[in-house]
């Protein structure tokens, strides 16, 4: 990579508020260079940087970066993807972070070709964000700020088209598919060789990492869980996506960045909907990490946190995601084919007073855990298992055709 856009080399100050990524002041490169200096030049070496930082994924699944990077670079004519795809309906970040800060994207991808040692590049990302994304590639190379070439390849409109498998199908030119894949994407990826897949805000936190290094990375967030992450906010009177340290409490979020009084809060879905039900009760005990969550069989996912209010009905709002879940699947498998439009019509008879049970719910949940070609029958039964424990009060009402939301919309 070169940086010859500007006269100055000087990287400016590190960001020191909560912003880092969003302190981005605009996506053309000048203010880029403006906000954050120059790119750096890294090696392979880069990698113990990112391990000394400790970051972890946001696309989801949390995995260590430098354990990817090493696991890639290890191999043969290795490829790097950025992955903007955002199929999940909650999430707005990725596509915010790309209007925003492209060239911290690009910038990420670059670093983290150059330390796995991989010639080829490519961003994936919805149609609607390739025209803004190809100007700033074409900032890049007019200036001689960047000369890498950068393939953009347009995202399927469909919840699972940003699956690590069905991006690399995508890619190869066949249906973003999810693959059940024997050999890690790592060791062969895309027509067998090794592919990096990071989500765009990943790559984003490298290329900042690349310019501050871990000691500032880790000044934010908590000791186990460092740094920031974007969370998309909805259901809160001031809704969209905010950056936040990792640990800060729930009930910060929702009064500090959200606005809205956790008293009036029934419920949190954290995670998106693949994610999991929190009680409002529970909200005091709970802040943004893997670790404090993880007793309520909750994740941080991608960043989703959907406040369900006192006059909304958490089992309707349910019975929506998984019939959307449903209809959403490859339909590659049993579990697919059979398993979620069951559990979707036994979720939706629950929240429409009919006959059907918890244990019913249950049953069908444990019958697709485990055992689909991806994941996506693994998240559908765990949102549906945790709102049978966050609403089970509403169960019975529901079943003599009472509704707590419907009482409280009638109060107001």
């Amino acid at each position: 990579m070169t940086t010859t856009l500007t006269g100055n080399p000087t990287t400016p100050p590190a960001p020191t508020g909560t912003d880092r990524l969003l302190a981005a002041t605009g996506p053309e490169l000048s203010a880029h260079v403006a906000r954050y200096g120059p790119a750096r030049d890294v090696g392979r070496e880069f990698i113990d940087v990112v391990s000394a930082a400790g970051l972890t994924g946001r696309g989801g699944a949390g995995f260590p970066v430098a354990r990817k990077l090493a696991a890639v670079a290890d191999g043969r004519r290795a490829i790097v993807v950025a992955n903007g795809a955002e199929g999940e309906p909650a999430s707005d970040k990725d596509a915010v972070l790309l209007w925003r800060a492209p060239h911290l994207v690009l910038d990420g991808l670059s670093v983290a070709a150059a330390a796995v040692g991989a010639q080829q590049c490519h961003l994936y990302a919805p149609q609607r964000l390739l025209d803004p994304i190809r100007h700033a590639l074409a900032e890049r190379q007019s200036t001689g700020y960047d000369a890498r070439q950068v393939d953009l390849t347009p995202a399927a409109d469909t919840f699972l088209a940003g699956e690590k498998s069905a991006v690399l199908e995508r890619l190869a030119g066949r249906a973003p598919m999810p693959r059940d894949k024997p050999v890690s994407t790592s060791r062969s990826g895309l027509n067998g060789r090794p592919a990096l897949v990071q989500n765009v805000e990943t790559l984003a936190h490298l290329a900042l990492l690349s310019r501050f290094g871990p000691s500032w990375f880790r000044t934010a967030g908590t000791p186990d869980e460092p740094g920031t992450m974007l969370v998309t906010l909805s259901g809160t009177s001031a809704a969209g996506v905010v950056e936040i340290p990792l640990g800060t409490a729930l009930t910060e979020v929702i009064q500090r960045f959200g606005r809205t009084d956790p008293a009036t809060v029934q419920a949190v879905l954290i995670g998106g909907y693949h994610g999991a039900w929190l009680p409002g009760a529970a909200l005091p005990r709970a802040s943004l990490s893997r670790k404090a969550l993880r007793h309520w069989h909750a994740t941080p996912g991608a960043g989703v946190i959907r406040v369900l209010r006192h006059d909304e009905c958490g089992l309707r709002v349910t019975a929506e995601i998984t019939a959307y879940l449903a209809a959403q699947s490859a339909g590659q498998c049993g579990p697919c084919r059979n398993g979620l439009p069951q559990l979707a019509r036994t979720v939706g008879d629950l929240a429409a007073g009919g006959p059907a049970r918890p244990q019913d719910v249950v049953r069908i949940a444990d019958l697709v855990d485990g055992r689909g070609a991806c994941h996506h029958p693994d998240g559908t039964a765990r949102l549906a298992r945790s709102a049978l424990t966050v609403f089970a009060g509403e169960i019975d009402r529901h079943r003599h055709g009472s509704c707590r939301a419907r009482s409280q919309g009638a109060a107001r």
